[in-house]
């Protein structure tokens, strides 16, 4: 099995101030070094201000409580996935650097395309701000209404159907007719569309025509062709930024050849997001998502809502010893702007 059921995410120790300092240091250095962390580099740092003596004795003490670990004898110390969690739970908002910002400003000004074509460009966004595996997920269209329905006459026997739905998603499809169709009949074939469709969901049932005119055929045809699209838009999309990305952050062949696995199987990196965004966590950590070949990595997800319903997330994968601060902060901030896209705020400024 690749999933193992495990929901203790939460860190409902306390510790004191000066513990809590400590740990904070050992984190932040371990993060920005990868090697283990030695109690004289924590007592040279400047938001710790006791005697390398009582830090060396507030170490062994967090280790005995499992915030920290010693990978080897005489070696120093690294966090634990405890350690990362309290320090996650305990972490202040994260602000993006103007450089960011800008970037994030200048990209969703001037994105357009189709929906999938925004979130693909998203996933590349986030890793190039990051240097992260980015997750973005959109949500199928058969949790979207359709806004507008049209019918445009190619030539007589064939029809071009043309839908837009609540998501921003343009749906195309070709109607072959067996039979000449007037741009008249066209023109009220859409009419009847609209006034069949327009608010509904492609689970939805509709009333078609009964009639054996050209007008009824074509809006029967239509519906058919429309709805035949539910099974295929209930799965969410997914779009990876960056999987080459893995390599360069984690160690061991064993660690990348399995994170590089999960990335392949879409409809677990969907599974996964919406189990974490379930429980209620910004932040999973080791093997706090439940997935096993997972358990050295972190995974940051952020919502994506259309008029206040889910529609999709984006997120960050990258290993335990990630920057929290900077990479939630990045997933908070775009999936904000790919909200207000999605919603038409972003072109109103």
């Amino acid at each position: 099995m690749a999933r193992r059921a495990t929901k203790e995410h939460s860190s409902t120790d306390d510790l004191d101030a000066r513990k809590a300092t400590i740990l904070e240091a050992v984190v932040n250095e371990h993060v920005d070094t990868a090697q283990p962390v030695g109690s004289s580099s924590v007592a040279s740092n400047a938001d710790v201000v006791v005697s390398p003596a009582t830090v060396r004795s507030e170490m062994v003490a967090l280790e005995r409580d499992g915030y920290l670990a010693q990978p080897h004898t005489s070696a120093g110390r690294v966090p634990t996935d405890k350690g990362y969690r309290y320090f996650v739970d305990h972490l202040k908002s994260g602000v993006l650097g103007s450089a960011q910002q800008r970037q994030v400003n200048e990209f969703f000004a001037h994105v357009r395309g189709e929906v999938e074509d925004v979130l693909e460009q998203t996933s590349l966004l986030l890793t190039k701000m990051t240097s992260y595996t980015s997750v973005v997920v959109g949500a199928g269209h058969s949790t979207s209404t359709v806004l507008s329905v049209q019918l445009v006459n190619l030539d007589a026997r064939h029809q071009l159907l043309v839908t837009v739905f609540s998501d921003g998603a343009v749906v195309k499809h070709s109607i072959m007719s067996g039979f000449d169709v007037s741009p008249v009949d066209v023109a009220e074939a859409s009419r009847q569309l609209n006034a069949l469709l327009i608010g509904t969901t492609l689970d939805a049932r509709v009333q078609v025509p009964s009639r054996t005119d050209h007008v009824a055929t074509l809006v029967r045809d239509a519906v058919s062709v429309l709805h035949a699209e539910q099974p295929t838009a209930e799965g969410e999309q997914v779009f990876i930024g960056g999987s080459s990305k893995v390599a360069e952050v984690f160690d061991g062949v064993d660690t990348v050849r399995k994170v590089l696995g999960i990335l392949e199987q879409e409809l677990l990196v969907v599974s996964l997001v919406q189990d974490i965004l379930n429980q209620g966590l910004s932040v999973a950590i080791g093997a706090e998502h439940g997935y096993e070949p997972l358990s050295s990595c972190a995974v940051i997800v952020a919502p994506v809502t259309i008029d206040n319903m889910p529609a999709g997330a984006v997120g960050l994968l990258g290993p335990t010893r990630m920057k929290y601060r900077e990479a939630m902060a990045a997933a908070q901030v775009v999936s904000q702007h790919l909200t207000r896209h999605f919603a038409g705020e972003e072109e109103r400024g």
